[in-house]
């Protein structure tokens, strides 16, 4: 027999949708089924690009190999070089031309950038801020100046400069299969970043009259010509990166005798450029456990101390430096600097780990940069690829910004030597933000200029994850799906995919970085897990290390190494602006109904329909009745039992069937405790996402449901979801780790609970953590008192 229980509604608790939620409800159109499949939103697969995501059997990418010779002029602040470039042709198609890139015409007066911008007065303003109006006086000797263009013989060739963009004519198509030689000659004069901007240049120390070069985009290089978009050569403007192709790199820089070079790549004549005592601290490095240091303090104090002012040496040296399979080049030379470098073994190979900083930045370069460079290295090689080039380094230049084996970071203590925890893990984790870009896009080579989240929002992703292993209290800034909630509460008119390009983005930090980053913690904490996730993420490293992947060849990757349906989620978090925002409506409380908590209910004998309808014709003749031998065990079994009981009672001898009676009271102790929670959802933001429910129980002990996106399929609005439990619920809180960035707590509780406004917050941790002290540099503080 089928029982059923009639129950009562002990409690009905509706919970009115508060006025915060109505004022950040997130309005606009659907794109469709939030369900459906991306295929319409990325590229159709072909031979070069698979629909696993991973590269497809005629993939191909061209290759650019640099032979450089260069001076640095300190006296007159200008690089001069030259360059022999081999240009490989493996694409299918012949070329008629080739696109190179001239970033240091970003600062050339009549490049676009800086006027298409928009500008307006307040009411006080900085020399900075006046003289962006003036900047065509400001930049009129800036840019980069062509002296020639020829092919390996000399022979002139055609060209064209558009802004930042060169085109070379080529004498006639370089077909597929085919090289081309060809020669630059180039010189401008080095800017300074610190005053005018710009990701390198020079810094000047006036206390010591002394420079820091910071040497980046500083040479004339290839656009990548690729399967899915021909020449990527739209302008540099400052924000949007780059798109290089790989090659190997011979470089050669004169600078003043007594700077110390840093640089992509291996240096190659260390014997005749360092002292003995150099070398030799140079070959303790190689095996040591702790940084050493091959340019001591003392040394690059001296040395700034000669050079003071205009007494500077005219004297030079050569550097040589040697790079393979790498997209870009980039090198540091300063007298101010101190180096230090320990090797480590990465999968069994050596990484030599190396820091450059002034005596400015001493006291927090030399305790912790290196360190952190290898715990980079390491931890990024456990989730993506092993680290395959033989150098990482870290360069203090006040800035942030990376490069194939080398960035430049900031991180300087105050005069007294002293620091604050800000500026503290603010340097640790931009060190390993930029010496994490060695992976994302320096090997797994993404198009910045297109696509800025595919570097910045998965590196930060990683990031988050390194320094959550430096140590378990880091204060990382971007990661954690709370710290994403005040960016996505903002109305729409401020918000755009993070599928955008570069130029376009309003709030470059949230879009380009966070969001991303927050996203891809989501999946791993939230949707996939971290063994899913891990492993799919490791797989699109390893597919793409070396090439150049596009957004679909990531979202693809990650479902086709983990079986897992994510187009809710890229379709969402990546293609849309809603925000997460899931409200508690009701929650009913569901008892059997029997006075004293027992079960009343009729019994129900199991009746066929035919049954039913055909009993009341007395003169009904069964055939079960005119021919016995049609009787077998469900004849004289019929209770209802389900098929496992009856079989039981077969193989037991059981003739006769157990009773109505019997049944209900077995199934009365199974029911009589339990109590029934039908809980109401809406989708204010309009964010698909997982539901997380904490219930606390009277007892106190709680317990925590996990319910799938997929919920939302039929019903993108509004669903129900009854959960069934031993004990009675207290209360009852949604999202309770904070774990799905959902921007309202308040419309997520029963009972309704108003929660603290940040000002509350922020006054109870100041009041906690600084009762009776201001705002001081812990460090100064502990000086002060021990004089």
């Amino acid at each position: 027999m089928r029982i059923f229980f009639c129950l009562s509604v002990f409690a009905a608790f509706g919970i009115q949708s508060l006025s915060f939620a109505q004022a950040y409800r997130h309005t606009g159109s659907n794109h469709g089924n939030k369900f459906e499949q991306l295929d319409y939103l990325i590229p159709t697969p072909n031979e070069y690009r698979t629909a696993s995501g991973a590269p497809g059997p005629r993939y191909w990418q061209q290759r650019a190999d640099y032979d450089i010779e260069c001076t640095l002029d300190e006296q007159k602040l200008q690089l001069r070089g030259k360059e022999t470039v081999t240009y490989h042709n493996n694409s299918p198609s012949p070329l008629e031309y080739i696109w190179l890139q001239l970033d240091e015409n970003e600062h050339d007066p009549n490049s676009d950038n800086h006027r298409f911008d928009g500008s307006r007065m307040n009411g006080q303003m900085s020399d900075g801020d006046l003289n962006n109006f003036n900047y065509k006086s400001t930049l009129a000797d800036y840019g980069d100046k062509i002296v020639s263009v020829t092919d390996a013989s000399g022979k002139k060739l055609a060209y064209t400069i558009n802004q930042t963009m060169m085109r070379i004519d080529m004498p006639k198509d370089l077909m597929p299969g085919a090289k081309f030689v060809f020669k630059v000659e180039w010189y401008y004069n080095i800017i300074d970043r610190m005053k005018l901007g710009g990701r390198g240049g020079l810094e000047f120390f006036p206390e010591d009259g002394n420079h820091i070069f910071t040497m980046s985009q500083w040479f004339p290089r290839l656009c990548v010509y690729s399967d899915f978009q021909g020449w990527q050569n739209h302008q540099f403007t400052g924000r949007g990166e780059f798109a290089l192709a790989f090659g190997n790199y011979k470089v050669r820089m004169t600078v003043p005798a007594d700077h110390q070079v840093c640089a992509t790549g291996e240096g190659q004549n260390y014997n005749s450029i360092l002292t003995k005592a150099q070398l030799d601290r140079w070959q303790k490095a190689q095996t040591a456990k702790e940084p050493v240091e091959i340019v001591t303090l003392e040394e690059a104090k001296k040395a700034e101390e000669n050079n003071k002012g205009g007494s500077k040496s005219k004297a030079t040296k050569t550097w040589e430096f040697k790079a393979e399979n790498v997209r870009d080049f980039a090198w540091g030379s300063s007298r101010k600097f101190v180096w230090d470098a320990m090797g480590i073994n990465q999968a069994g190979k050596k990484v030599m780990c190396m820091s450059f900083y002034g005596k400015e930045a001493y006291p927090l370069y030399r305790k912790y940069s290196t360190k952190v460079v290898a715990h980079t290295i390491r931890t990024y090689s456990k989730f993506t690829i092993d680290y395959p080039y033989p150098v990482a380094q870290s360069i203090e230049a006040s800035s942030g910004m990376e490069y194939p084996m080398i960035c430049f970071n900031y991180g300087r203590a105050e005069k007294d030597g002293t620091y604050s925890e800000a500026i503290k893990y603010g340097m640790i984790g931009v060190i390993i933000h930029e010496v994490g870009h060695n992976f994302f896009p320096m090997i797994i080579n993404s198009d910045e200029r297109q696509w800025s989240w595919m570097d910045e929002g998965l590196n930060t992703f990683v990031q988050y994850l390194t320094e959550q292993e430096f140590d378990n209290n880091y204060p990382s800034s971007r990661g954690p799906a709370h710290k994403m909630t005040g960016y996505m509460r903002l109305a729409k008119d401020q918000l755009e995919p993070i599928m955008t390009n570069s130029e376009n983005i309003a709030n470059f930090g949230a879009n380009a970085y966070g969001k991303p980053a927050t996203a891809l913690n989501i999946l791993r904490e939230t949707v996939m897990g971290r063994e899913l996730f891990d492993y799919a993420f490791k797989t699109y490293s390893k597919r793409w290390a070396f090439k150049h992947p596009q957004p679909g060849d990531f979202f693809r990757t990650m479902e086709d190494a983990s079986a897992v349906d994510l187009d809710w989620f890229w379709r969402g978090w990546f293609f849309g602006i809603d925000a997460v925002d899931i409200s508690l409506d009701t929650v009913k409380w569901y008892k059997l109904d029997a006075p004293g908590n027992e079960m009343a209910f009729k019994k129900q004998p199991f009746k066929h329909l035919g049954q039913t309808r055909n009993a009341a014709d007395k003169n009904m003749k069964f055939a079960v009745d005119q021919d016995t031998s049609l009787r077998d065990f469900y004849y004289f079994n019929r209770s209802g039992d389900d098929d496992e009981a009856m079989f039981r009672r077969m193989r037991e001898g059981a003739a006769a069937p157990v009773s109505a009676d019997k049944q209900s009271d077995s199934l009365k102790a199974k029911w009589v405790n339990k109590n029934f929670y039908e809980l109401s959802f809406s989708n204010l933001g309009g964010l698909v996402m997982p539901i997380i429910v904490e219930f606390t129980f009277k007892d106190g002990t709680k317990e925590v449901d996990r319910i799938p996106a997929y919920i939302w399929r039929k019903n993108e609005e509004k669903v129900k979801k009854t959960f069934m439990k031993d004990k009675e619920v207290e209360s009852i809180k949604m999202d309770p780790f904070k774990e799905t960035a959902d921007i309202n707590e308040e419309n997520g509780m029963w009972p309704v609970r108003e929660m603290p406004t940040r000002f509350q917050l922020f006054k109870g941790g100041r009041q906690g953590r600084n009762a009776g002290s201001s705002m001081q540099n812990p460090m100064q503080k502990a000086r002060e008192k021990k004089q």
